[in-house]
């Protein structure tokens, strides 16, 4: 239905791909998307990246992006995370492009489905446990018993920490996909409210004005939100990662 504001985030085959065993290889929308924000980081990169001696304002961009994200990676996990630094910035940025993208009526939100906000957690969560135990071996598990405490006090605080490292990835995807799932929707139902007081005709044509002054400063929010995703997901995976380089902490 037209007027199903969850319509827009069905998935929809593009190029019908073979059944590999369990995993369907068709091509569809939401991977046509990610693709997009992929190609456009890379694009905007690419011609950011310059060696002149008195940057334009594409190079300056890319330089400010570069600085924000490597002050970041210094300031929350410290200066020997920074072989982190290129993956912390592509997470960012295809979030933060994927997000963004999201927003024109004739895009698909990719960030909008729990699998792909998903498949993004745990493997930022996957990868923060494979590196603490490459880098610190069985000390890594410290994490789930800090130092210090009284004997007793470790029979509350490990299952505590366990639970709490295992809902790292549920919490991770579910905000990301819930904040831009809500705001798409509520999108739609203020979009179709209108069209119903403008198809009325008559008065009605006046009282329409509410609910665009509304949907006016809810894009406005969601175009925030978008950004404010994006930076939240970055800063919580240096967060996770700190972990791999203050065990004791």
């Amino acid at each position: 239905m037209a007027n199903d504001p969850m319509k827009q985030f069905e998935i929809a085959p593009i190029v019908e791909g073979p059944q590999l065993g369990p995993i369907d290889t068709t091509f569809t929308n939401s991977s046509l998307w990610m693709f997009i924000a992929v190609f456009g980081v890379i694009i905007l990169f690419g011609l950011a990246t310059g060696r002149k001696l008195i940057p334009g304002r594409l190079q300056s961009l890319g330089e400010i992006c570069y600085e924000f994200i490597a002050d970041m990676v210094k300031d929350t996990t410290g200066p020997e995370a920074m072989k982190f630094f290129p993956f912390v910035f592509t997470i960012f940025f295809f979030i933060l492009f994927a997000n963004l993208l999201g927003m024109n009526p004739w895009a698909f939100t990719t960030t909008s489905h729990l699998a792909v906000t998903a498949a993004l957690s745990f493997f930022v969560v996957g990868m923060v446990f494979v590196m603490g135990i490459v880098k610190n071996g069985l000390r890594f598990f410290k994490i789930f018993a800090p130092s210090g405490l009284p004997f007793i006090m470790y029979f509350l605080i490990v299952p505590i920490e366990i639970i709490s490292f295992i809902a790292r990835p549920v919490a991770l995807s579910v905000r990301l996909f819930a904040n831009m799932m809500a705001g798409h929707v509520m999108l739609k139902v203020f979009a179709i409210f209108i069209a119903w007081l403008i198809s009325l005709g008559g008065v009605y044509w006046a009282a329409a004005i509410v609910p665009v002054i509304g949907t006016t400063a809810i894009v406005a929010l969601e175009f925030l939100v978008a950004a404010l995703q994006a930076f939240v997901f970055a800063i919580l995976t240096c967060v996770y990662l700190n972990d791999v380089y203050h065990v004791d902490h």
